[in-house]
């Protein structure tokens, strides 16, 4: 007999029951969207785009520049977008579009060869701007799914599962790209790609119901002026959070690391180890694999010792890891780092998305997710812009100093990652001073 579980007393929601099909409707998509992230962000095409359609340091600062423009028309965006699909509870027809728009792109990428640098440029940032779009309005249906008290662990085990759908995607492709070593393979993978994303995400579609009341339009108002006064009232509101407004500068700090690490991960692999396209994906799949028991042990230790103390110990790991990559010489090692950086950073990502649901004001998650979106989305456009700056500058430095082209890049690789250090500690410290917000651990009333 299917368990369920209803909403308590939240204002402006339906009083219908949350069933477990709903939550594995929404785990369901992050397996989906995971599966973009660990080929197209991660694995397969950031390195194909440096090394095949680019190539050289050259590749690695267009890549930083793709992925910026991405993320600063995201941060543009999804405050208004957030605000409009709460005030007329459209949260799943805004992902529609987002997803649908991710998933076009992604297939686009096939047509990517070498030498199509705008191209390849172009058809990324748009399937970059519906992948990180529609992660607002995803993140937004948490607390529609699991009450506050539940919301670290639903959102733990979304984490893991969307990390599990990473490495089944990587799984299929791996295959392909061992057994062709071709390019026309490895552009064939986007395909397979925006299918997966496709197929995982029809489920929140179909199953997943809105619990927010649409609210009637006012006489005289727009959609648009409606979501720029709801933006301008939430950020005046926001000023009643103080603590909710500490942790959001933190975030945008300590998040500038964890975007650099996942957008130049597979780069920095290419770079300073010459690994294959096959030993990327490998990569990749070990940290996946590492993703998912971060994701499901942070989320349980969430509800044990409090939000604010798993973020701290997941933030104290990613330093470790990033300042270990400074000083890794060998592959195999690098695969240990990497582990380790997985187990941490989905962590940091998992916990985040809790904190925001805890501490949002009830009836404004999405206008509060939009918040964090925008510092995200902030963060993601600084944090890679300015690695891949640093890093090219470095290595034209080393050039212009007489050393070797490919030494002076992986110089310039290793040189960058200081900045993901000093990003990471600043973060953590501002996140000292935030006061712990935690819920009360969840009673175990169902089974996902």
């Amino acid at each position: 007999m299917e368990q369920s579980l209803e909403l308590n007393s939240l204002s402006g929601l339906q009083p219908k029951p949350i069933t477990r099909k709903e939550r594995w409707a929404w785990y369901f998509y992050d397996f989906g969207n995971s599966g973009y992230a660990a080929v197209v962000l991660l694995a397969v095409y950031s390195a194909y785009f440096k090394t095949q359609v680019v190539g050289g340091a050259t590749g690695t600062r267009l890549w930083g520049f793709s992925v910026g423009i991405a993320m600063l028309v995201t941060a543009l965006l999804s405050p208004l977008l957030g605000t409009l699909a709460d005030f007329s509870a459209a949260k799943k027809r805004f992902l529609l579009f987002f997803s649908g728009m991710s998933m076009f792109f992604t297939a686009m990428l096939f047509f990517v060869d070498k030498g199509d640098i705008l191209t390849g440029m172009l058809f990324f940032i748009l399937a970059e701007i519906g992948y990180r779009g529609g992660q607002v309005f995803y993140n937004a249906l948490l607390p529609e799914i699991a009450p506050k008290d539940q919301i670290g662990r639903v959102s733990g085990n979304g984490w893991a599962f969307g990390s599990l759908g990473g490495i089944i995607c990587l799984l299929i492709v791996l295959p392909l790209i061992m057994i062709f070593k071709d390019t026309l393979i490895i552009r064939i993978c986007f395909l397979i790609t925006a299918v997966f994303y496709l197929l995982s995400a029809l489920p929140i579609f179909l199953l997943v119901h809105e619990r927010s009341k649409p609210q009637k339009l006012p006489k005289g108002e727009t959609y648009p002026s409606i979501a720029f006064k709801r933006l301008a009232a939430t950020w005046k509101s926001a000023g009643n959070y103080k603590q909710f407004l500490l942790f959001i500068a933190a975030f945008l700090i300590f998040n500038n690391a964890i975007m650099m690490t996942m957008d130049f991960a597979g780069i920095i692999g290419s770079v300073l180890f010459q690994m294959t396209q096959t030993q990327l994906i490998i990569f990749m799949i070990i940290v996946q694999v590492t993703s998912v028991a971060g994701a499901f042990s942070l989320g349980r230790l969430t509800a044990r010792i409090g939000s604010k103390k798993a973020l701290i110990l997941s933030i104290l790991g990613m330093i470790v890891s990033v300042s270990l990559i400074f000083f890794v010489q060998t592959l195999p090692v690098f695969y240990v780092v990497g582990a380790m950086a997985g187990f941490a950073l989905t962590g940091v990502q998992s916990v985040s998305r809790t904190t925001v649901g805890q501490m949002a004001p009830e009836g404004k998650s999405t206008e509060f997710f939009g918040i964090q979106s925008l510092a995200a989305q902030l963060s993601n456009f600084t944090g890679p812009t300015i690695y891949g700056m640093l890093a090219t500058s470095l290595a034209l430095a080393q050039e212009r100093a007489g050393v070797a082209t490919q030494l002076a890049e992986q110089s310039g690789i290793r040189w960058a990652v200081s900045a993901m250090v000093i990003f990471l500690v600043i973060g953590l410290v501002l996140l000292l001073f935030v006061r712990s917000w935690h819920s009360k651990p969840a009673e175990r009333t169902d089974q996902a």
